[in-house]
């Protein structure tokens, strides 16, 4: 986004339904250089196109406004936003219920988006068509060892990539690691079996608390929804405490998921919001990793490894949808993610 596009959102964020001449007005007062009609026009065909705003009549009577989805579409300096302490950001400290009533209403990806994220998964599917099945299995069995280890890395598991695959094809744990690092590794196998034979399409709590379930086994943690506060690393933010109004959050969470029309949008928000509701003491965004391949594989889409995503930027990106409930960052993972996915596995 341009100056000159942040300074047409800005006025139009200062002055709720201004007209496109109005627009015009104020953005020669500020440009140094000239804007036409034409022009102006044209940026706010786009900016309606991306959902950063909405248009309500008809002709010289169109009023324009900030749509809902800004919010949590609108650029972020991360740079800028992570220079300030978690103490010195103004941000949210709990759990936003209006999050649900955003999320219901708005387009998670634009049209530009979707297009380039559907072309990925057409390959996808095509490159599927064309392989052998032996090569399929191979192929994902290599997609989940490299999920397996950069899931479990991102909770701080110190196996490397040969090692995990040791692990998972030949059952021997590495030395100079922990049982429960191992535990952790092999229970990402066994919860990307039980999503790839279960095949559900939509997402519910009982689901949810399955897939859980296969992520802490043996790993000394309770299965129920918890019931006490938890603390987060690295940001003030503090979800729900209370079990019940931790259980009718992760329902909303499951039907606005169901909601959505497009694949994507599904996979991204359960991402999101299973992190951000904090449902259990502990596997949140373990969890939330698996659900979201949960639904991809569900619907022919393909699932995403994580090998290459930067596991500081990953945290940043849940930090600041916890803090300000703006999806923008962890977006851009996300698609690159897929795009790196459909590159890297079941090629021809």
């Amino acid at each position: 986004m341009n100056q000159r596009t942040h300074n047409i959102i800005n006025i139009i964020k200062n002055n709720p339904g201004i007209h496109a001449k109005d627009i015009l007005v104020q953005l020669n007062e500020i440009q140094t250089k000239p804007v036409t009609k034409i022009t102006i026009n044209r940026e706010l065909v786009t900016l309606i196109s991306s959902h950063m705003i909405t248009r309500e009549g008809k002709g010289p009577a169109t009023k324009y406004s900030i749509s809902p989805s800004y919010k949590i579409n609108s650029p972020v300096d991360m740079q800028e936003y992570f220079s300030l302490s978690p103490d010195q950001r103004q941000s949210a400290h709990s759990f936003s219920q209006d999050i649900f009533n955003t999320l219901n209403t708005i387009e998670i990806f634009n049209t530009q988006e979707l297009q380039f994220l559907t072309q990925l998964n057409t390959q996808y599917q095509k490159n599927i068509q064309s392989l052998d099945p032996e090569i399929i299995k191979k192929e994902f069995e290599r997609l989940l060892i490299e999920l397996s280890w950069k899931s479990s890395q991102i909770e701080g598991n110190t196996y490397d990539l040969l090692e995990t695959e040791f692990l998972i094809k030949e059952k021997m744990e590495s030395k100079g690691h922990t049982k429960m690092e191992s535990i952790m590794i092999l229970n990402h196998k066994k919860a990307f079996d039980f999503i790839q034979k279960m095949n559900v399409k939509n997402i519910d709590i009982k689901y949810v608390q399955n897939i859980h379930d296969q992520l802490i086994q043996d790993m000394n943690i309770s299965k129920e929804i918890r019931s006490s506060a938890v603390g987060i690393t690295g940001t003030n933010y503090k979800p729900l405490k209370d079990q019940l109004h931790i259980k009718q959050a992760l329902q909303t969470a499951c039907e606005i998921v169901n909601s959505k029309k497009d694949i994507f949008s599904k996979a991204l928000l359960i991402n999101l919001l299973i992190a951000y509701i904090q449902p259990f003491n502990d596997g949140n965004k373990r969890t939330s990793r698996l659900a979201g391949n949960a639904v991809l594989l569900a619907n022919d889409h393909c699932p995403l490894s994580f090998r290459s995503i930067d596991t500081l930027e990953y945290k940043k990106a849940i930090i600041i949808f916890y803090e300000s409930n703006n999806i923008t960052h962890f977006k851009r993972l996300f698609m690159e993610q897929f795009k790196f996915s459909v590159g890297n596995y079941f090629q021809k």
